[in-house]
């Protein structure tokens, strides 16, 4: 802690405000895909979203449906206000394909993603013949089985 921070900690302790001290919202990125046809949409969408505190730009792209909001701002709150234009809005639901794990879960395709972007999935069903109970497979690989299948 330096001079200054000292010093306002003393500060804070002297008045009796350390007790009631707002969290300061961080500055962040919230990306959105917002459902925009025509100019007008996004004019919409745009001025609704420039309008909430502590947002410093909004950048909207319309071919991919995609609204970046920068600024001291809240994910929720961000959605709220866009879902507040009646615009169908939700947070991007998208990742770059570049960054998923191989081999991609087939069923998390979606036809309406960017190119090169794949919809982000929290729990892919990859890796479920470990769930599979059948002994006969579960054993024929195992290290207890002397005559189990290695590879060196």
């Amino acid at each position: 802690m330096g001079l200054i921070g000292t010093l306002e900690y003393i500060s804070d302790m002297m008045s009796g405000s350390h007790k009631f001290k707002k969290k300061k919202k961080q500055f962040q990125t919230v990306e959105l895909k917002v459902r925009m046809d025509c100019d007008g949409c996004e004019l919409k969408v745009k001025k609704a979203l420039s309008s909430l505190s502590g947002v410093k730009s909004v950048e909207i792209n319309r071919k991919e449906q995609k609204v970046t909001v920068t600024g001291y701002v809240e994910a929720n709150k961000v959605l709220k206000k866009a879902k507040s234009t009646g615009k169908k809005s939700e947070i991007w639901p998208y990742v770059p394909y570049n960054l998923v794990a191989q081999p991609y879960a087939a069923a998390a395709y979606d036809k309406k993603a960017p190119p090169g972007y794949v919809r982000r999935v929290e729990n892919p069903t990859i890796g479920t013949i470990s769930t599979f109970e059948d002994p006969a497979y579960v054993t024929m690989f195992s290290d207890d089985n002397p005559n189990a299948c290695s590879i060196m």
